[in-house]
């Protein structure tokens, strides 16, 4: 039975190189079902975060029907990483990612609910390791308090300041870029708006976050439109 269950793992895809393709829905979802198995036995941390970080994917670039069943099952994944693992950044930051997807889409209950919890596991993160994938953790504070109102402890300073000390890490990241022209818009600050946006557009692709790139690419040129 053993060289069976062997055989079978062997015979089985890589579950990074279809999540690599991850444009493909049907790709990603294959990664998702591996990973979910690993996962289900409750003690590995790799299989946890990285179904997390698929799950948010499906989350918010998957059909509407199934966004709020992948993420509320990406939040789990992320707890289940911390879990085993609470002084990694991983299960940290995509819980908190998962978290914030559905305060963001699923109304004020969401976003009420998830709040402060957000906030925590990326300032976790952030004392861990301020650079961690290029300055994830304050680029996602920095949404964080451009998407909060400022009577729950948004603010778009901090908001800015964080996506700066993002930018730091990564210049040409066009996530970061993108949620820095929301400031400047939020702010009314046209001109640095359509700058940033530009860049967005500008940037090249990074190799390992080429279809992030691409939807940022595709969501600036749509506002930029819109600003002129």
């Amino acid at each position: 039975m053993a060289a069976v269950a062997v055989g079978a793992a062997a015979q089985q895809p890589d579950p990074d190189a279809l999540y690599r393709q991850r444009e493909d829905l049907a790709l990603v979802r294959q990664a998702v079902e591996i990973w979910s198995a690993r996962a289900a036995a409750g003690s590995d941390f790799e299989a946890a975060w990285k179904l997390a970080r698929a799950t948010y994917w499906i989350g918010t670039q998957g059909p509407e029907r199934e966004r709020r069943a992948a993420l509320e099952r990406g939040v789990k994944a992320g707890e289940q990483a911390v879990r085993l693992q609470p002084g990694q950044p991983e299960g940290h930051f995509w819980a908190a990612a998962n978290m914030g997807a559905l305060a963001e889409s699923f109304g004020v209950m969401q976003g009420l609910k998830y709040r402060g919890r957000i906030k925590d596991e990326l300032q976790k993160v952030l004392a861990m390791d301020p650079a961690w994938q290029q300055g994830s953790a304050d680029r996602a504070l920095g949404v964080w308090y451009l998407r909060v109102p400022g009577l729950f402890g948004g603010s778009r300073d901090r908001a800015r300041e964080h996506l700066r000390r993002a930018l730091a890490h990564n210049p040409q990241s066009t996530v970061t870029l993108y949620y820095l022209a929301e400031v400047a818009q939020a702010d009314r600050l046209k001109d640095e708006a359509r700058r940033l946006f530009q860049q967005v557009i500008d940037a090249p692709l990074d190799p390992d976050w080429a279809p992030e790139d691409r939807s940022f690419k595709l969501k600036a040129a749509e506002a930029l439109k819109k600003l002129r």
